[in-house]
């Protein structure tokens, strides 16, 4: 990476990390660390565009780049505050809140919300490849396929969220697991989405120069959503809290889409 690439993944890195401040104090204020999430597709948003701006030329692919993250990223924060509002802090939030006591106010800006900002940066260097590449100057074949990638990975996402809001809404089916529409293939659609659009915008930034180096950055997000903040987390929960959920396991896959295994 050139000088020039330095100096804008810094001043994007800055950014992210002063935004990041502004929605932790917002936190102080709600007592909610929960914003931190609503945040999350907000800050790719952000910083897509501070790069586009620091950007030496805009080419078609900056703004075909810029604008898939901006879709992505305020629908995605859209949701996430509908779907939190009337809730209270999520029970993550609340678990260290009371592990870390009084003095969780200023800690949760360090292992909340900057640890939140700097991952975040982290993943978006694809974006930052993409965005100030000045070869191919037009769109090619490669960036077609990114973006059939995040088209499927996007519409995973939409899907399945509405999928679940619907099912949630229903007062008959509480206690139930949902295992019909895209939750039949996959018991975590959103999470699959969410990984395939950020695979396919890595695919455009990989057609530039240089930017297969970026590899790590979707891996990143795929291991997050696998093993760390994503379907294990979650499913600890819903093992104990949903009777059925077990032999939901037993036959849908957990991330990449196949069909049901018979059950037993």
């Amino acid at each position: 990476m050139s000088v020039t690439g330095v100096s804008m993944a810094l001043a994007g890195l800055g950014a992210i990390l002063t935004a990041a401040t502004l929605v932790w104090g917002l936190s102080l204020t709600l007592r909610d660390t929960s914003v931190a999430d609503v945040g999350w597709g907000l800050g790719f948003v952000l910083i897509g565009w501070v790069y586009g701006v620091l950007s030496p030329a805009l080419t078609p692919r900056s703004w075909l780049v810029a604008g898939l993250v901006t879709l992505w990223g305020a629908r995605l924060s859209w949701h996430i505050l509908r779907r939190n509002r009337g809730h209270g802090e999520d029970p993550r939030y609340r678990a260290m809140r009371a592990s870390q006591g009084p003095a969780f106010w200023w800690r949760s800006l360090f292992t909340v919300f900057w640890l939140q900002g700097a991952i975040l940066w982290f993943v978006a260097l694809p974006l930052l490849v993409a965005v100030r590449a000045t070869r191919p100057a037009a769109l090619t074949s490669v960036d077609g396929l990114g973006v059939l990638l995040f088209a499927v990975g996007f519409g995973f996402e939409v899907v399945g969220d509405r999928q679940l809001v619907r099912f949630r809404a229903d007062p008959a089916n509480r206690g139930k697991v949902l295992e019909d529409g895209l939750w039949r293939y996959t018991r975590h659609p959103n999470y699959f989405g969410d990984a395939t659009l950020w695979w396919g915008l890595y695919i455009v930034a990989a057609g530039t120069p240089g930017g297969w180096l970026t590899v790590l950055s979707p891996s990143l997000l795929t291991l997050l959503l696998l093993r760390v903040s994503g379907v294990t987390l979650l499913e600890k929960g819903l093992k104990a809290s949903k009777p059925g959920y077990r032999d939901y396991i037993a036959r849908t896959p957990a991330f990449v889409p196949w069909f049901p295994r018979a059950s037993r």
